[in-house]
């Protein structure tokens, strides 16, 4: 069986694309981003808690202070890349679920007694947005770099307050020279997949 989605769109958004560690200068504007929250934003979370959150790193001032809490091999990409953001989990999300799952009136007291219990979802919910922002970059065209290599509470400290968990930095641009690592491997369906 095949899939419905254009073969062109499928190698766009997984098979031809790659995590970029080059990019050139062309600007990634506000409008691309925009659009790329704008798609994403109805990718499925649990009660639609829609933890992420999304700081775009943009004055020299700023990446300059991103960089130094990256891991060495890490720095000289995300200071070269045209856009950096950090995608964060917010630990007081269910404050917004009134307005996000207003169908059932009690979510929110459901989270308000238990901070471990909302930071766990925040952060399996956030993870699962920060996959569709990747697909999304992917699918206005640009590269992403996703990254984990960093010193997250230097970053949470310096960018973030305590209700806020950073998850990753990823990279976003046109890809550059030598942008990309050569194909890694992958399990097969088999290896994978289970019935029971």
């Amino acid at each position: 069986m095949s899939l419905v989605l254009d073969p062109a769109a499928q190698d766009l958004l997984f098979r031809e694309a790659r995590t970029a560690n080059t990019f050139t200068d062309e600007p990634v504007t506000d409008e691309q981003v925009q659009a790329i929250y704008d798609l994403v934003k109805f990718g499925p979370t649990s009660m639609n808690q829609s933890p992420l959150r999304i700081v775009l790193v943009r004055s020299p001032e700023a990446r300059e202070r991103l960089v130094r809490h990256m891991s060495e091999g890490n720095q000289k990409k995300t200071a070269a890349a045209p856009l950096v953001a950090i995608l964060a989990a917010d630990n007081e999300f269910h404050e917004e679920l009134p307005h996000l799952f207003p169908h059932f009136p009690q979510a929110k007291d459901m989270f308000a007694g238990s901070r471990e219990n909302r930071e766990k979802n925040a952060t399996l919910n956030a993870a699962l947005q920060a996959a569709y922002f990747i697909i999304g970059v992917r699918a206005a065209g640009l590269a992403a770099g996703p990254m984990t290599g960093l010193d997250l509470a230097a970053v949470q400290k310096e960018f973030l307050d305590d209700d806020h968990t950073p998850l990753m930095v990823v990279n976003i641009g046109k890809p550059g020279p030598d942008a990309w690592f050569p194909r890694g491997p992958r399990l097969a369906y088999d290896d994978v997949v289970t019935t029971v």
